[in-house]
């Protein structure tokens, strides 16, 4: 069953519509409830290999859904350390639990402190608004 829609204060957005949850050196990745439910039912889900460095801004990995074909956006830059194998297997856990079980990677990050442009949840919400 598809996700309501929300933006979780605990993680950070980018402008792309990926969010990023840090602890520590590690964040994970995900795509936002906007990104999901404007993509529709996800199919595929192809991701970045353990070990490849990610740019933030840059693409990294790819979701296929019945609508389209979409780039995923890093929302900082690292080495994937984990990638979510559930996701790869069934996909559509991103329309489900796009903030928790439908996560996508996880980066070591190449500076920790440096949050680059990304977005508090209230500033994401501001940007939907304008969309």
């Amino acid at each position: 069953m598809p996700a309501e829609e929300s933006y979780p204060d605990d993680v950070l957005y980018h402008r792309e519509h990926d969010w990023a949850r840090i602890d520590g050196d590690v964040a994970t990745f995900g795509i936002t409830w906007y990104a999901q439910d404007a993509l529709g039912d996800i199919v595929v889900y192809l991701p970045p290999d353990v070990g490849a460095t990610v740019a933030a801004g840059q693409e990294y990995g790819e979701l296929e859904s019945v609508k389209a074909v979409s780039g995923v956006i890093a929302p900082l830059g690292g080495e994937v350390v984990e990638i979510n194998q559930a996701v790869v297997d069934a996909p559509e856990t991103v329309n489900d639990d796009p903030y928790g079980e439908g996560w996508l990677c996880r980066v070591r990050l190449a500076d920790p402190g440096d949050h680059g442009e990304l977005m508090s949840p209230d500033d994401y919400k501001k940007l939907l608004e304008d969309l």
